[in-house]
């Protein structure tokens, strides 16, 4: 045993004896750590990462005497993380590192997945609570100093700070005991509000304990200053007062205070946890009763802390907060004790409960950073009620008529698919207390889900106009997956920054067919708020980057049910939406790739996306035209015909020379002939590389140009594909390139490189598509990015790509450092290995391409973080279980031993030739239309310059009189319908001529013009 192996022995046995461990959990501890000291280097402190090996050991079951199976060993997380004096924060960092490591099973990351949201919503629970306590109580430098008693009078009455840790511990208890809404920010926030209520009544209405509130308080009683003040006897509740002064909802809480914190506390009342009168509540702050009350729920909790393997969460209200938590400042305890009214350090958390602004949607909705997570909870949550303001659990009659008026009304295959999606989330929380709030939150969502099967059934009939919707309301994959989208809404909305994928393993659904009704559902209604519209587009994300490529998906199936499978860019996105890149750096068409781009012409005026519900259900084209780019046409399969006589020219690349090798006569039929230098250009190889002429036969003269000094024409263009397929693919392309565009700029990228590291993914994607099974779309963009720039000498080494790319906002390290190479039994598409292979080889054998350049890696990915692991394999915690034996490594492994193989002859043509293919151009769209009420038509939606309609009443920023937004308020507030003669009648004169002069049209203006010469007539 070596000197380090001694001295982490001896600190071992030190940590072992501190925790009084026992010997098979300290026995497997050390083995543990032995086995993955041995395979990786663990930098940093030793003692921290042993103690994240007795956390692993202590947390298996083991069999009770009389209580069943318990969490663990009784060795508490707080103990052993003092013990080893590593922080919270840093255990969070390190366990999760540790996990990876040690191959853990998915039900250990899940209990410490929870374990880390737990914490996280709770610290940002204790920031609202000490502001709140503070507003209600007394500061303890205001308290009188306590009197001297004798030992017949040991019991003294509570301190503030006391109340204050009592407050704490009875709400974290409480919070504990409900595990479905233990990471509900929201609904913990209400279950404090309770806690805050509970206490602040026992204060009011115990005697002599006056001196414990904030006279400033605004919900005392008016008369509680007055010497003469008695409680009343009725029962209070400051529920409805706290909401209003802290932002709460009043029904949100109150529904906690009935199912949940009532039954709860009475509960601890019947058990004499708490002391006092259990028939009201109160009488626990009595001096008689506090302290046996404070201690035994400080025992209970400890025990149950120990037996579920929980956090203790008394370490926000402890001397030390500080440095057991790992937030810099001051400890967030002593808010509690600061006189001065300010807000608490800014305090950094394991996980983040608000969303980033993904790339696709930063040009439209900006970061929002001015309110806290339980604001942006409460908020949305508030606007989730506002919208369904006087729905039901069922079909409105509008919906009811709708779907009636269908040739086979579904209306029964719906309620039994609502009955068994409901069982099904039932029984996943079948083991949890809180029925209750399973049925809450199915509820919501069952409201939202007709509210938008409504709002979606009448756009349909606005674009199809009387077609029968049947063939679109008897698809049960788009019911199942718009009542999931709805749960998602719902679940998201009490619980930031949601959970998903977890909704599709409750129901089970395709993520590749649940992402289609997402942006139906955004469409069709305008009243969703932004925090949910911002997390829908996250979930798209995912679902194109990585969870529709999984091996079981049905995208492969869909694949291979197509004569061609993965369409171009430029198949599948209008020539609107593409760059228009100068002639001199014109694509050029690989050796069998269609030579007729689309035309502009014939999807003029197409949306990015198609606008019925029945095109993203529909199955692609049976007929679909053949197309593949950078590939030969197999033998036997003739060329499509050029549009006339004219041989296409390949461009000449830079700095060639072009040589004359001879002459050669050529005869028209009308007897004309014309001499053509036959031209080349000396390759690098030694030989000669001949160029192509274009001979023209317009009449009278027949005319020759060469490559060497006229640029290619641009053919004409074929229509674009429809149906679902083409949608997902022109989807993946948007979000590939806005993801490119932005690692481009930070690498300092020029556009014409950018454009080739576009050229060199679409192959990829397009030709070697079982490169994405299983795996993730940033690495193959990632490579794609490295294998260009290395090709073109624009060399960027794989740290400062990787640098560049964490400043991303879905950007993770498992990315990049958890890549699938190989191992699994491989579900391919059409496009298999071997068939994406062929396309690759047959480039490296051209003539003048086949030049050996170093594409292959040799550098390492960026430095870990302080006591990360080196990159190595390591099973993904998204893997599956039968995926066990698959081998997985870093991306610098996946780009050598499988990336370039199929690449290199590709990489190497990028090098020799102008290719490039067309670029996604950023859109110029503007923001949907949003709906700012839901009692009311009102909207904000970018302007336009057409003449609005008569029946509406406008305001336009920076233009309209300040008179026309005193109308819409009168309209509001009376309920009234814009009229003709309102519109055109401001209140002031000049004001109403530049209105009429502004939204009239010429006709209106001419009627005006004529009306006005009569007048003077008369």
């Amino acid at each position: 045993m070596s000197e380090e192996e001694q001295k982490a022995r001896s600190g071992f046995e030190d940590l072992c004896r501190a925790l009084n461990m026992d010997e098979e959990a300290s026995s497997e501890a050390w083995r543990n750590y032995q086995n993955i000291s041995t395979n990786y280097t663990l930098e940093g402190s030793v003692q921290q990462w042993l103690a994240c090996s007795l956390f692993v050991s202590c947390r298996a079951s083991l069999p009770t005497v009389g209580r069943g199976t318990s969490e663990g060993n009784y060795v508490s997380l707080s103990r052993i993380l003092r013990c080893a004096n590593m922080s919270l924060l840093d255990f969070f960092s390190k366990i999760r590192k540790w996990q990876d490591m040690a191959a853990l099973p998915q039900d250990f990351r899940r209990s410490t997945d929870q374990l880390e949201r737990n914490f996280t919503v709770s610290a940002v629970i204790f920031r609202k609570y000490v502001p709140i306590f503070r507003a209600i109580f007394r500061a303890p430098s205001e308290e009188p100093p306590r009197v001297h008693r004798s030992r017949k009078q040991r019991r003294h009455p509570c301190t503030v700070t006391e109340v204050f840790h009592f407050c704490w511990v009875l709400f974290v208890h409480a919070k504990g005991n409900f595990p479905m809404i233990s990471d509900d920010l929201v609904n913990s926030y209400h279950l404090l509000l309770c806690a805050l209520d509970l206490v602040l009544t026992n204060a009011l209405l115990c005697h002599a304990r006056k001196d414990l509130l904030n006279p400033q308080f605004r919900g005392l009683p008016e008369d509680f200053g007055s010497k003469d003040f008695r409680p009343s006897s009725a029962p209070c509740c400051f529920i409805q007062t706290l909401c209003e002064l802290h932002d709460g909802l009043v029904l949100e809480a109150k529904g906690v205070k009935e199912h949940f914190w009532k039954p709860f506390i009475k509960k601890l009342f019947h058990k004499r946890i708490v002391r006092g009168k259990e028939d009201s509540l109160t009488g626990f702050l009595d001096p008689m009763n506090f302290g046996d009350s404070f201690l035994s729920l400080t025992r209970v909790y400890e025990e149950h802390v120990l037996a579920t393997g929980s956090l203790d969460e008394r370490i926000f209200v402890g001397e030390t907060a500080s440095e057991d938590i790992g937030t810099p400042g001051p400890s967030l305890s002593e808010g509690v004790v600061d006189q001065e009214n300010q807000e608490s350090p800014p305090c950094r958390l394991p996980t983040s409960l608000t969303l980033s602004t993904p790339l696709t949607g930063r040009r439209f909705v900006q970061q929002s950073s001015s309110s806290s997570p339980v604001s942006s909870a409460l908020q949305s949550v508030g606007r989730l009620h506002t919208l369904l303001s006087g729905a039901t659990q069922g079909p409105s009659a509008k919906l009811t008529l709708t779907l009636r008026s269908c040739v086979r009304d579904p209306s029964e295959a719906i309620r039994q698919r609502l009955k068994q999606m409901f069982l099904q989330l039932c029984t996943h929380y079948e083991g949890d207390l809180e029925r209750d709030s399973t049925v809450r939150y199915f509820g919501l969502g069952e409201a939202l889900y007709f509210r938008l099967l409504e709002s979606i059934t009448e756009r349909e009939k606005r674009i199809l106009g009387d077609a029968d919707l049947s063939c679109i309301l008897e698809q049960d994959m788009f019911h199942r997956s718009l009542l999931a989208c709805s749960l998602e809404i719902v679940l998201f909305s009490y619980k930031p920054p949601g959970d998903f994928p977890l909704v599709l393993s409750i129901f089970q659904l395709p993520a590749y067919h649940f992402y289609k009704v997402i942006e139906v559902l955004v469409r069709a209604e305008q009243g969703l708020f932004r925090e949910v519209v911002k997390h829908l587009n996250q979930v798209e994300e995912m679902v194109l980057e990585r969870l529709a490529w999984s091996w079981d998906s049905p995208l492969w199936d869909s694949l291979r049910g197509v004569k061609d499978p993965v369409p171009a860019c430029k198949q599948v996105m209008p020539p609107q939406y593409l760059e228009q890149s100068d002639e001199s750096s014109a694509p050029l068409p690989p050796p069998g790739a269609d030579p007729h781009p689309h035309s502009s012409s014939s999807v003029k005026g197409m949306s990015p996306s198609p606008s019925s519900l029945q095109d993203r259900y529909s199955s692609p084209p049976a007929a679909a035209a053949r197309r593949r780019l950078f590939v030969d046409p197999p033998d036997g399969e003739p060329r499509a015909p050029p549009p006339c006589s004219v041989a296409t020219v390949n461009a000449i690349p830079v700095r060639q020379t072009v040589v004359t090798m001879a002459t050669a006569t050529v005869t028209a039929n009308n007897g004309q002939t014309v001499t053509i230098p036959v031209q080349g250009i000396a390759n690098e190889s030694g030989g000669i590389t001949f160029i192509p002429v274009q001979v023209s036969m317009t009449p009278p003269t027949l005319t020759v140009q060469s490559a060497a000094s006229k640029p290619p024409r641009q053919p004409p263009s074929s229509p674009l594909r429809k149906g679902s397929l083409p949608l997902f693919f022109r989807k993946v392309y948007h979000l590939a390139s806005m993801r490119l565009r932005d690692l481009c700029v930070k690498l300092d990228l020029c556009s014409e490189l950018r454009r080739k590291i576009w050229t060199c993914f679409e192959f990829s994607l397009v030709h070697c598509s079982g490169m994405m099974q299983d795996r993730h779309l940033d690495q193959i963009l990632l490579c794609a990015v490295y294998v260009t720039a290395k090709v073109t000498k624009e060399d960027r080494s794989f740290q400062n790509i990787m640098k560049s790319y964490r400043t991303q906002p879905q950007a993770g390290s498992n990315v990049y450092r958890s890549v699938f190479i190989s191992g699994r039994r491989r579900h391919l598409s059409g496009s298999s290995d071997h068939h994406t292979q062929r396309p690759a080889d047959s480039i490296h054998r051209t003539g003048g391409d086949s030049i050996p350049l170093p594409v292959r890696c040799s550098s390492t990915l960026p430095p870990p973080q302080p006591g990360s692991p080196p990159a190595n394999t390591f099973p993904s915690p998204s893997s599956p279980p039968e995926g066990r034996g698959e081998e997985r490594g870093d991306l610098i492994h996946f780009y050598n031993n499988v990336y370039i193989k199929q690449m290199r002859g590709f990489a190497l043509r990028l090098s020799a030739a102008v290719l490039e293919t067309p670029y996604p151009s950023l859109r110029t769209g503007s923001p949907r239309r949003m709906l700012l009420s839901s009692k009311h038509s009102v909207y904000i939606s970018p302007h336009q310059s057409a003449t609005p309609p008569r029946d509406k009443m406008c305001y336009y920023i920076c233009s309209s009189p300040p008179t026309r937004l005193q109308e819409i308020n009168r309209m509001l507030r009376s309920g009234e319908t814009p009229s003709r003669k309102r519109s055109a009648a401001p209140d002031d004169d000049a004001a109403s001529k530049r209105v009429c002069s502004e939204n009239h049209s010429a006709l209106l203006r001419r009627l005006q013009d004529v009306a006005k010469d009569r007048g003077g007539a008369v």
